[in-house]
């Protein structure tokens, strides 16, 4: 994600980074380049301008269409940054809670690593990819190659976070109903993925799509026939802003539709993951110190 100062205008006019212009260069040119050829043809051979009623209520038409499309994309990536809230709120409390019963034994390093790699192995799942983080060492290594080898790999982490709890119960460390309190956060963390995977799994439907492309490239081709007799070979130019506004604004929509890669609109999901991680190791005493105790006042 581009992090900006939303104050600042003009120290922003010229980014590329984050701006879509990448993305839509090549469209925009080509259809600069056929509004000039429209323009010249209709100059130098014969007249092939058109009247401009149809374009002012189909440029209507189209504008609702991409505002529709827009807005529908960040709902996607608000939901998407909802979730990740809650991932970020949930392992928060799961080690919060969890070192009142387990901070004075072994089961609470392992707990709080494998919830910090939680968040790891869930960025890359929807990225599709396969991994538990920097930290990844000191994790119990007995079982990182089976989590990694799992058939779903955030819900294979899961389960090592609730062994770890159920671990902790059978020592007798605390009652069955804790343990089930104690887990409600890692269901929750499973079910703000789900949340996550639904978004991913489930692009803007196919017909509203290609139909969206389809009128918004007959629109920009016929163009320079509406503009050709008021403006001339200022069609040109106005053809340029014109692309360069609609490919742009449909272009936004499909940049943020899917939330959870690695674009430069994006979420900034690597951070979220760091920010975790560093606020649950914390919770960790350093190496060589005794572990606190929680039943002082």
């Amino acid at each position: 994600m581009v992090e900006y100062d939303p104050h600042r205008w003009w120290s922003y006019f010229h980014y590329l980074r984050g701006s879509m212009v990448k993305q839509i260069v090549g469209r925009v040119l080509l259809f600069v380049l056929w509004s000039a050829g429209v323009v010249a043809f209709s100059l130098h051979v014969t007249h092939v301008g058109v009247p401009l009623t149809v374009h002012t209520l189909a440029g209507m038409s189209l504008s609702l269409l991409l505002v529709f499309r827009t807005n529908a994309s960040y709902d996607r990536f608000w939901e998407g940054r909802k979730l990740w809230g809650g991932i970020v709120n949930e392992t928060r409390n799961l080690a919060r809670a969890s070192e009142v019963f387990l901070g004075r034994t072994p089961l609470y390093a392992p707990l709080v690593r494998w919830t910090a790699a939680f968040p790891f192995a869930a960025a890359a799942w929807l990225r599709g990819q396969r991994q538990l983080g920097p930290r990844v060492a000191e994790l119990p290594q007995a079982f990182v190659q089976e989590v990694l080898s799992a058939q779903h790999v955030p819900l294979s982490v899961a389960r090592r976070m609730t062994a770890v709890l159920d671990e902790g119960r059978r020592s007798g460390l605390y009652p069955e109903y804790v343990q089930m309190q104690l887990d409600q956060n890692v269901q929750l963390l499973i079910d703000y993925l789900g949340g996550c995977e639904r978004i991913h799994r489930t692009p803007m439907p196919f017909a509203y799509m290609v139909h969206l492309r389809r009128a918004l490239i007959l629109y920009c081709a016929t163009l320079p026939f509406s503009l050709v007799d008021t403006f001339g070979w200022v069609t040109v130019p106005a053809t340029f802003v014109v692309t360069y506004v609609f490919f742009g604004i449909e272009e936004i929509g499909v940049e943020i539709e899917d939330p959870f890669g690695t674009d430069d609109n994006d979420l900034p999901l690597d951070a979220i993951c760091e920010n975790i991680q560093n606020n649950l190791l914390a919770f960790l005493p350093a190496p060589g110190t005794p572990p606190h105790d929680h039943s002082a006042p």
